[in-house]
């Protein structure tokens, strides 16, 4: 997640680095322009907005993300933030070419840039650069090996076309990996594990959706004495809804709840178009049953 990144003061608050890095859970298409929008909310109130876009074009891929701090909110952090990522996909993980990410606050922006090839990171280039800290774990070369940066790395290639008979079981598969990212500062590894599969009834998407554990490993790069680090580590209350694509092999999410220091934040779908045309109604929020 990028909110627990390396890369010093100029995060953004926590549910919109959440969004950043977790609203883009898709696997391939054959082709075709996605665009979906999702509500940001804070314990209960909403607080933003998100959108993303996907130009997949067989195992090619361009996907941007903009996320945005509204009301309150906005006015008191001017959080706002938007990330890009290119490259191809495999049967298995996605290949990376170039990934940046820009984000802004009331006191400070920041912008990485980083070319990959082969999951070797070739070059970074952060601005400002990383303010340093006794406590900061290295990064070494090896770290920068086999991974994938934050965009890309939620990209979940299944081997199977969707349909309504394999949606709920290729849905927990997908939820099956672990992802090793590196964001151009910091390398942690972010794991899914299956929890159920549970149908919902949403004013655009009634069926079943594979319901995901998300865990959070911090591995270099970060500060080892701050608190938020602990935090993230032992938090246990992250999950993600992915809601199938019949015909495709891809999967949206539908629903996303990252616990931070301040309350549950949670990103849910309001609508989900492809080529312009609605995939079905736009999506009422479905809220999590225990």
């Amino acid at each position: 997640m990028l909110c627990r990144s390396g890369l010093g003061r100029a995060r953004l608050p926590a549910p919109v680095g959440a969004s950043l890095a977790l609203v883009a859970l898709l696997s391939p298409a054959a082709a075709g322009n996605l665009e979906a929008r999702y509500d940001i909310s804070l314990m209960g109130f909403k607080i933003g907005v998100a959108t993303l876009k996907a130009q997949i074009d067989g195992d090619r891929y361009d996907l941007s993300i903009w996320a945005k701090l509204t009301g309150l909110a906005g006015v008191m952090t001017g959080g706002k933030g938007a990330a890009t990522a290119t490259g191809s996909l495999t049967d298995t993980r996605p290949a990376p070419k170039t990934f940046a990410i820009t984000t802004a606050g009331s006191e400070k922006s920041i912008t990485v840039r980083m070319a990959m090839s082969g999951g070797v990171v070739q070059a970074v280039e952060i601005n400002p650069e990383i303010e340093p800290h006794p406590d900061r774990i290295a990064v070494t070369d090896e770290h920068r090996r086999n991974v994938l940066d934050p965009v890309s790395a939620l990209l979940m290639p299944v081997g199977a076309t969707l349909s309504p008979a394999n949606a709920a079981s290729v849905g927990q598969s997908a939820c099956r990996r672990t992802l090793p990212i590196f964001d151009g500062a910091a390398r942690y590894d972010i794991t899914l594990t299956p929890r159920t599969v549970r149908t919902i009834k949403g004013v655009g998407y009634q069926g079943p959706v594979a319901v995901c554990d998300v865990r959070y490993s911090a591995i270099a790069g970060h500060r080892a004495n701050r608190k938020v680090t602990k935090f993230m580590e032992e938090n246990r209350d992250m999950q993600v809804w992915l809601a199938p694509l019949a015909g495709t092999r891809l999967f949206m999410p539908y629903r996303i709840s990252v616990r931070t220091p301040i309350g549950l934040s949670e990103i849910e779908a309001t609508s989900l178009t492809m080529d312009g045309v609605p995939l079905g109604r736009d999506m009422s929020p479905v809220r999590a049953q225990n």
